[in-house]
């Protein structure tokens, strides 16, 4: 059952953090957090999604802050660093903010780039990283079936991991799979789970070799678990450039699955120039603990986002309690 609407906005509170870089277009993270009798959740769908999309987000947060999580198979998720669409000369100061990750996942097909930029921004993230570490990359479906088989070809060089969403479609998934495969670069799946009518249609396909998962978009931690058990696919858990109280609900998720053979998108706070905790979920050698977040109360003050943004979330939370009420 859900908690009363009057509850849930009796305990929220909106905040407005400022990134480090630009990323996804942009230099604010706007989130709103709401304390259930579990521990504190996050509700932080990106703006442009509309009530439909934004209230599976709201079921994630009900999920984690109203229910038990999920036994823990592991204290501590391995995580890998994200590297934004900056320039070459740029990635030794980002990845210095993930001590000890040996893993990257770098932005490519940003657009106003060209594929020169995103191989020069790959070949530095192998330099730093070294013969050892591990990089994937991310397209976030931006280039079309031609496109993204040049881009792997010309990436390959640098011993890629998987390249993340190369194309929109699974349709075009799938054809890329086929076009690259003898390369063994793994083809891994996130929009084409998260924003699809049907999220195990990428598996039933065979369009891709790895799942990238959120928990915020899928509903939840327990939604998630099912549907990674139902596709039988090797997963990644990611983040959605959330505050360290929503990457503490994806590393409760990553800490309940099974088998987890990659390092996790879970290292996104080091993104943020500020946190809504004085111990936020950092990489610490590589890694995160598997643990609740509790709020500051001078920070949410202090990042409190303006009244106008505030209204507007608290409206749109309104919107989309309707839609679960329904």
């Amino acid at each position: 059952m859900l908690p009363s609407l009057p509850e849930l906005l009796g305990s929220a509170r909106v905040v407005a953090l400022p990134l480090v870089t630009r990323f996804r277009g942009l230099d604010t993270r706007e989130a709103l957090l709401l304390e259930g009798p579990e521990g504190w959740a996050e509700f932080s769908p990106f703006a442009e999604y509309d009530d439909a999309e934004a209230a599976t987000w709201l079921r994630a947060a009900l999920d984690f802050g109203w229910q038990a999580t999920p036994l823990p198979l592991r204290e501590r998720i391995p995580v890998n660093a994200t590297v934004p669409a900056v320039t070459a000369e740029e990635v030794p100061g980002v990845l210095a903010r993930f001590p000890g990750c040996r893993t990257a996942k770098v932005k490519v097909a940003d657009p106003g780039q060209t594929l020169a930029d995103d191989v020069a921004r790959v070949r530095m993230v192998r330099r730093v990283l070294g013969p050892e570490g591990r990089i994937r990359v991310d397209a976030n479906g931006l280039w079309n079936v031609d496109e993204a088989e040049h881009a792997i070809h010309a990436l390959n060089e640098f011993d890629l991991e998987y390249v993340e969403q190369p194309c929109a479609t699974i349709e075009e998934l799938a054809e890329i799979r086929r076009r690259t495969g003898y390369l063994d670069v793994g083809v891994a799946a996130d929009e084409s789970v998260r924003r699809a009518e049907d999220p195990l249609l990428v598996a039933r396909t065979g369009s891709a070799d790895i799942l990238v998962i959120k928990a915020a978009p899928l509903g939840g931690i327990h939604a998630a678990l099912a549907l990674i058990h139902q596709t039988g696919l090797p997963a990644v858990v990611s983040s959605a450039l959330d505050t360290s109280v929503g990457i503490s609900m994806g590393a409760h998720l990553a800490a309940a699955i099974p088998e987890l053979n990659f390092d996790c998108g879970l290292g996104t706070a080091s993104l943020l120039a500020a946190d809504v905790t004085t111990d936020p979920l950092l990489p610490v050698d590589g890694g995160i603990p598997v643990r609740r977040v509790t709020p500051d109360p001078e920070l949410l003050d202090r990042y409190a986002a303006a009244d106008d943004r505030r209204d507007w979330w608290l409206a749109r939370l309104t919107r989309c309690y309707a839609l679960l009420a329904d």
